[in-house]
């Protein structure tokens, strides 16, 4: 490899380097310790100083200098991991640079060409691959050392490298942790102790930051049972940021089958760079905080001030600006925040230079002031080209033009109310689409009723009019700490619907996709899949107490609105739950807006929640538990197993608490989740069981505590709704509260926020992703223990030989995904369906693994032997194998009897294994999780496999002399190598030759009875002359004279075996049956499987 001219003192390497060629400008040496003569105490220190220093002459002991004869100064130029590497780059200087430089005149000159002819070679080199590395020079040795130390696959890219300790018990061994984009690598050298750890980023169970007596602050990573630790690292929180984003990625590609269309940086496995994933990690955090579309990302941040109006100050914060929005957050702990859509931006002014200030004025007769803003001229222009305004200086002449148009327009908009939908973009809904709310058609208010809940209702509109009058309405409103007081004291019921749509960024998406719901719901109508099945079963379920869900207008909207998201994203489709949410949606939102805040609440604010597994739930109760033994340490003292908390509280996160709590209670906890999203849930669980902790601890048992919590929530109530008792919904549980006095929602939403409102959105995301690995890895335990249970009634391999195994078949699977996100084996793996069949092989990956393992070496990757194994086992013929028919086939092979191995052998040479054109082996591909399930398909196979016998060998069809020549073939690629290869051989032509006289009696006693045929004789002369040929040639040349003889012979006489017959004839060899009775070592096999699986490239 060619090295970037790096200049060095050659009188302090003499005791390290060995000169193996030399000429008047370049020297070939040889590190100390390496190739001849090598070893002892020397290598031994050498080796430790090179993987210490991090030097390059650990993977790479060749180099080439350069030097010029009147200089004492040499240049590395080259280095080389094998001999023959180091001399192509000697030859290459020999051929193209010496006769060059007998031309110059100076040493400077020749210096100077040698070291810009290298720095040539190193650009054309990194053109493609290390354009977007920080460090390209350093970056290439870092490669060659990851590729020399692990043997990767070539395809592997290595993203960034660390210089850090891996902590074996209680001795630091001092090396280079290496990050991948599929694996996690280590290495150290110390005095010829060598440490090299390889872990896929699929199989960790754990990654965090810890700290204890020796280890100050280190990073824990668990897999496969095992700790690992890492520590003394210079960068330890961005090393940290940067594992968590590969973990974080591996799992969405691999597990949730993301394709990242949308993010360039991120869509090839092979081209994931450092700064690829710092970009994401950062769009990522600032989409979560805002609330924005998950198609936007940040593009560049600004520290400044922003003037906050009425309260007088300035906060400082950050600038942050994506494709289409800009938004301000304070770092003050002001807790100030605004969004401004691009949209509503009509000029950017620049007042004062001297402050380094801009205004942006938005719609609405409104502006918002930053200053002391850095680069704050390339920020306004990048704001106008986005919004296209024009910064020309005509553009300022009509400022007051449209300064005056958009007065113009507010003014409409204020005489015209009912026309401020057009200002996002709204489109004439469909008339079957409901317009209104459902609780302003089936809840009227009574504008002259005045009792005290009127009256503190208005008072409540009242508050936030003064708010919206201060700090502006709808988009680009400034969010406030005043803004989350109002939140907590309750939202009035007129305004709920708005603030919902605002809070939860769900305004922004109805107004970026005009007629985008009446679009899906006229694509959606009159479909028929499972999800619409499943709608049709809980529309009756969705509060049914409440007089809009009685009637079908609420029954119909809450349809509507079910079946076009189950039809916009089919990969979630509809859950249980969805039903309860939607249904409090439409009470206080029109339906499209109900449409659009589902979807912020399904893909933004709890991802992963509605899906078959709700991973998202799970992690969220996993958060939970950690909150738990965090704050609320007497509880944790009392029940040490806290998996009750984790049982009782998911219907609280699936629905919000609106499952255990009366809707008049249950409506005020979404207004705090949709402003501050899933920290309020936790809050308001902290609260609840802080609230019964006494009644907690002494209680006795899971049900005694299930039935405190059921009677505490139906005990809280909500004294200042203006709903009428026809609408408030009864009690969720037991109806006797004397146990419990009435808890109003608002003292508790005021007590969680007051007591744990210090909990940082941040600290909940960071922990959202640390416990997603474990919960996904949880539930991927789970799975293989239930296959494992199943195939282990079925297979003689013990269970931890099926560990194993079941290991190996899944990585199989997911090798094929490492490299491509085109991979067709992601569309074979669907967590939903029954535990077998979550994880499949396709013919490639298949012929890959079987190689490895089957006993006899006779399958290649490319045999057609393999092809054939895999359609006997595909019994129903998709083209995919699954982890107990792949167990049954190395079962039999390996463990199996004589006659079962024989009998497998057998059928491979039968249809539909034997006899099928070779032109691919998938003629179907399933459609996974779309479409209706056929139950009955189901059902009738179930019932096929309980009642299906045993088949016996009578039950074997008949071999033909096609078949049978090719069993012959197949017997002797089985015995080639082994070293009774001869004698097994020639049992195998004894055996062939005795079936063929036995056919040849057989049919002379039928035609004793029939007129003589010549020409029957003579075919199976030919047939025995053939088998003769077989025993005294090789394999491959007996395979053509059988077939050539074969083809002559079937021309006249057809001839067939049954299993029998071939199962009698080879028992009468000791020579086979000793072989094929010989113990199998799987043990051995299985650990040889496990170390050259991921050296074979697997074809796509």
């Amino acid at each position: 490899m060619w090295l970037k001219p790096d200049e060095i003192l050659l009188k302090n390497a003499f005791k390290l380097w060995l000169t193996e060629k030399d000429n008047e400008y370049f020297v070939l040496q040889r590190r100390r310790g390496y190739g001849e003569g090598g070893g002892g105490l020397t290598g031994l220190l050498v080796g430790t100083l090179d993987t210490v220093l991090d030097s390059t002459s650990k993977v790479a002991p060749f180099r080439i200098l350069h030097h010029t004869p009147d200089s004492q100064v040499y240049w590395s130029i080259a280095c080389g991991v094998t001999k023959e590497e180091i001399v192509q780059h000697w030859d290459w200087l020999q051929q193209n640079i010496m006769r060059t430089l007998s031309v110059f005149d100076s040493s400077e000159d020749i210096t100077s060409f040698v070291q810009g002819k290298i720095r040539g070679l190193i650009a054309e080199e990194g053109k493609t691959s290390l354009v977007l590395e920080d460090d390209p020079e350093k970056f290439r040795e870092a490669l060659l050392r990851f590729e020399k130390w692990f043997e990767l696959p070539l395809q592997e890219k290595l993203v960034t490298y660390y210089s850090c300790s891996y902590w074996r018990g209680k001795v630091p061994c001092q090396g280079w942790l290496y990050l991948s984009t599929n694996f996690l690598c280590f290495y150290s050298y110390l005095l010829g102790s060598e440490v090299k750890l390889v872990i896929s980023w699929d199989e960790i169970w754990k990654l965090e930051k810890t700290a204890n007596v020796i280890l100050t602050e280190s990073i824990h990573v668990l897999a496969h049972g095992e700790d690992h630790y890492f520590s003394m690292l210079m960068h330890l929180n961005e090393t940290f940021v940067i594992m968590e984003q590969l973990a974080d990625y591996s799992i969405k590609r691999l597990f949730d089958k993301e394709a990242f269309k949308k993010e360039p940086a991120l869509s090839d496995p092979m081209q994931i760079t450092k700064r690829g994933l710092e970009a994401h990690a950062k769009s990522a955090q600032f989409r979560t905080f805002f609330r924005l579309p998950n198609e936007e990302n940040l593009l560049e941040a600004h520290e400044s001030f922003l003037w906050v109006p009425f309260c007088h100050f300035n906060t400082l914060g950050k600038i942050c600006l994506s494709e289409n929005y800009l938004c301000f957050a304070s770092q003050d702990g002001s807790q100030c925040h605004i969004i401004i859509p691009m949209r509503e931006i009509v000029n950017v002014e620049k007042p004062d230079s001297s402050s380094k200030a801009l205004t942006v004025c938005v719609r609405g007769k409104r502006a918002v002031r930053f200053s002391e803003v850095r680069d704050y001229q390339r920020l306004a222009n990048a704001i106008r080209s986005r919004c296209g305004i024009s910064p020309s200086p005509q553009h300022s002449a009509s400022s007051e033009v449209i300064r005056g148009e958009c007065q113009s327009l507010i003014n409409h908009f204020e005489d015209n109310p009912e026309d401020v939908t057009l200002m996002v973009g709204q489109k004439d809904s469909s008339k079957a689409v409901s317009t209104e709310a459902l609780m302003t058609v089936f809840h009227p208010q009574d504008v002259e009723n005045l009792d005290p809940k009127m009256l503190k209702e208005k008072m409540k509109e009242q508050s936030w009019n003064i708010h919206f009058s201060e700090y502006g309405r709808g988009t680009s409103m400034f969010f406030t700490r005043k803004t989350r007081d109002l939140i907590v004291r309750g939202v009035p019921e007129a305004l709920r619907g708005e603030l919902w749509m605002l809070f939860s960024g769900a305004v922004n998406d109805m107004a970026t996709h005009p007629g985008y719901y009446t679009e899906v719901v006229e694509q959606s109508l009159g479909t028929s899949t499972l999800a619409t099945d499943e709608i049709e079963r809980d529309l009756h379920r969705s509060l049914p107490e409440h007089p809009a869900f009685q009637s079908d207008t609420g029954i119909s909207a809450l349809r509507r609105v079910l079946t076009a998201y189950a039809y916009r994203n089919p990969k979630i489709g509809y859950c249980q739950a969805m039903n309860i949410l939607t249904s409090v949606l439409l009470l206080y939102a029109k339906e499209e807006e109900a449409f659009w805040l589902l979807v912020a609440v399904c893909e933004r604010m709890l991802p992963d929640y509605f899906n078959r597994r709700i991973i998202g739930a799970l992690v969220d109760q996993a958060v939970f538990e950690d909150l738990i033994r965090e704050n609320l340490p007497q509880l944790v003292e009392h029940m040490t197993d806290l998996t009750f908390f984790s049982s009782v509280s998911l219907s609280w996160f699936l629905t919000l608490f609106i499952s255990v709590l009366p809707i008049e209670s249950a409506v005020n906890v979404v207004d705090c989740f949709f402003y501050d999203g899933i920290k309020a849930i936790l809050q308001l669980g902290l609260a609840v069981l802080d609230y019964n902790m006494d009644a907690l601890i002494s209680c006795h048992d899971d049900a005694e505590a299930v039935t405190i919590l059921n009677k505490f929530f139906d005990s809280v109530t909500n004294k200042d709704s203006p709903l009428p008792p026809t609408v408030q919904q009864a009690s969720v549980g037991h109806n006797d509260k004397s146990s419990h006095l009435n808890v109003d929602i608002s003292e508790l939403i005021r007590e969680a926020y007051e007591k744990y409102g210090n909990i940082r959105s941040e600290e909940v995301e960071s922990s959202r992703k640390r416990n997603k690995l474990y919960v996904i890895q949880t539930l991927e335990d789970t799975t293989k223990q239930n296959v494992i249970r199943v195939v282990s009634q079925e297979v003689r391999f013990s269970a931890s030989h099926l560990d194993e195994l079941y290991n190996l078949f899944k990585r199989q699977h997911f090798l094929s995904c490492y490299w491509t996100m085109q991979s067709p084996a992601l569309l074979h793996h669907d967590p939903s369906l029954a535990y077998l069949e979550q994880y499949q092989l396709g013919f490639q990956q298949f012929s890959v693994l079987f190689s490895l393992l089957e006993p006899w070496g006779f399958c290649t990757t490319k045999s057609t032997l393999s092809l054939w194994v895999f359609r006997l086992i595909d019994e129903n013929q998709d083209g995919l194998v699954n982890f107990k028919e792949f167990c049954w086939a190395i079962d039999t092979l390996c463990c199996g009897s004589f006659t079962n191995k024989l009998k497998f052998l057998f059928k491979l040479h039968l249809p539909p294994a034997f006899d099928l054109p070779e032109d691919g082996v998938i003629r179907k591909s399933p459609e996974r999780g779309r479409g209706k399930v056929d139950l009955q398909a189901y059902l009738k196979q179930w019932q096929n496999e309980i009642l299906k016998k045993e088949e016996t060998i009578k039950d074997l069809p008949r071999i033909n002399q096609t078949q049978f020549i090719q069993f012959s073939k197949t017997l002797y690629n089985i015995f080639h190598g082994n070293p009774e290869e001869e004698s097994l051989y020639r049992a195998v032509a004894h055996v062939t030759s005795l079936l063929l006289r036995m056919e040849e009696v057989g049919r002379r006693l039928q035609e004793s009875s029939s007129p003589p045929e010549s020409t029957k004789p003579s075919g199976i002369s030919a047939a025995e002359e053939s088998s003769a040929e077989d025993a005294s040639s090789t394999p491959e040349s007996s395979d053509t004279s059988s077939s050539h003889n074969s083809q002559d012979a079937g021309a006249e006489v057809d001839w067939s075996f049954s299993f029998e017959q071939v199962l009698a004839s080879l028992l009468n060899e000791p020579t086979i049956v000793r072989f094929f009775e010989r113990p199998f070592d799987i043990q051995r096999k299985l650990a040889q499987a496990k170390v050259a699986q991921l050296k074979l490239k697997v074809k796509k």
